[in-house]
C-alpha cells in the first residue's frame, strides 16, 4: 500500500491505464483473428472489411506506443498475403 498521496494517485492512474491497455490490446487481436477467420473460409469480401478494420487498429497501436512499428508493419504483410491467396 502507498504512504504518499501522490504513489496512491499513480498507483489508480495505471490500474486505469492498464485497463485501457489490456482493452485495446484485445480489440486488435479480435480484429487480427477476423481476417483469418474469413481467410479460412476463402470470402474475400469479408477478407478485404476485416482487414481494413484490422489496419486502421494496428496504426492506432503505433501511434499509442501500443506496439512496434515493425511489428505492425510485419503484421499488415502477413494478412494482406493471406488475402491475396484468395483465388
Amino acid at each position: 500500500m502507498p504512504n504518499i498521496k501522490s504513489q496512491s494517485k499513480r498507483a489508480m492512474t495505471n490500474a486505469k491505464r492498464n485497463a485501457a491497455l489490456s482493452s485495446q490490446k484485445s480489440e486488435l487481436k479480435t480484429a487480427i483473428k477476423a481476417v483469418l477467420k474469413a481467410v479460412e473460409a476463402n470470402d474475400k469480401a469479408t477478407a478485404t472489411a476485416a482487414y481494413n478494420n484490422a489496419a486502421s487498429l494496428l496504426d492506432k497501436a503505433v501511434t499509442s506506443h501500443m506496439k512496434h512499428g515493425n511489428y505492425v508493419s510485419r503484421q499488415k504483410a502477413r494478412l494482406q498475403t493471406a488475402i491475396n491467396k484468395i483465388a
